[in-house]
């Protein structure tokens, strides 16, 4: 296992039934369904950064010259 990241220990209060279906729908513990939807609300400015990059970044390879190659 590589090197461990330092933790931060908190106390938060969230609705139940929103704790419940989470941790229902991810299958996970708590703090691994916290983590785990922290880490989506984190990935999502790089997800807003890439889509404002949609129709801005020039390719050099032809999507038509791709899809012969099936």
């Amino acid at each position: 296992m590589g090197s461990m990241k330092p933790m931060r220990k908190i106390t938060v209060q969230l609705p139940t039934d929103l704790l419940d279906k989470a941790q229902h729908s991810s299958g996970e513990s708590l703090t691994e369904t916290i983590r785990k939807g922290l880490e989506l609300v984190a990935a999502g400015a790089a997800y807003d950064e890439l889509r404002s990059l949609k129709g801005k970044v020039p390719f050099s390879v032809d999507w038509r010259k791709l899809r012969g190659d099936r």
